[in-house]
């Protein structure tokens, strides 16, 4: 009978550490970086292929470029499971639209079609910075951006993702001549406006390490959408 209090008494008290909140994390940030440019007869919108996590290189060749008609291109970069399920969902209801109208979204519709199912997910939003491109019904190139919840913003040039704060003020002053004197305000064409791309892409590079390997271009004119291809730093 003693031995089994002494058991009993040895046994230690258990405290109550109090409260504890129980983490639930379900987002990723796989990295990468969109910039678009439009001028008067086109649009260009590029992205590199780095898709990372962390310090973590999970594949050097992956775009984030998806072609949704002839002149309408969605680039998107963030979580990329949040990204294949939003763009799914996007070429599904593009195909109900096809179907039923017997004609392709305009640039500016799938714009708001954006807009209102990203609005729709404000509560649970999808983690991803979504850069849209392309030809207005006249023909002319048209850049919209977006927050996580969905407000949308019509520009003329715009930089998104993980390097979106290098590549925004590059573009500013390149192409928008922000807070710049004597200057001649030309109109910019395809080729400079590749340069640009290209340049800013590179600068990119060497600061973000979620940004690299190579860019994905689409050219988006009249005649359709031509892609290129340029190589970054690796590492």
């Amino acid at each position: 009978m003693v031995s089994t209090m002494q058991s009993v008494c040895d046994v230690p008290a258990i405290h109550n550490a109090g409260p504890k909140a129980a983490s639930f994390n379900p987002y990723a940030d796989n990295g990468g970086s969109i910039v678009a440019i439009a001028g008067n007869d086109f649009a260009i919108i590029a992205s590199d292929t780095r898709l990372s996590s962390g310090f973590s290189v999970y594949t050097r060749e992956q775009s984030k470029l998806f072609k949704l008609s002839d002149t309408t291109v969605l680039g998107a970069t963030g979580c990329w499971c949040d990204t294949l399920t939003l763009t799914r969902i996007l070429e599904a209801r593009m195909q109900m639209y096809l179907h039923e109208h017997q004609k392709c979204m305009s640039t500016a519709a799938v714009a708001q079609m954006l807009s209102t199912m990203m609005y729709y997910k404000r509560f649970f939003p999808y983690y991803i910075s979504n850069i849209l491109a392309g030809l207005d019904d006249e023909g002319k190139g048209c850049i919209y951006s977006y927050d996580v919840i969905g407000h949308c913003e019509k520009a003329k040039f715009r930089a998104g993702g993980s390097a979106g704060a290098l590549l925004q003020p590059l573009l500013d002053n390149q192409i928008g001549l922000k807070n710049m004197e004597n200057v001649d305000v030309q109109t910019i064409n395809v080729e400079k406006a590749l340069a640009v791309i290209k340049d800013v892409f590179i600068s990119a590079a060497e600061r973000d390490i979620y940004t690299g390997d190579s860019i994905l271009i689409k050219v988006i004119t009249k005649d359709g959408i031509r892609d290129e291809n340029f190589p970054l730093r690796r590492d």
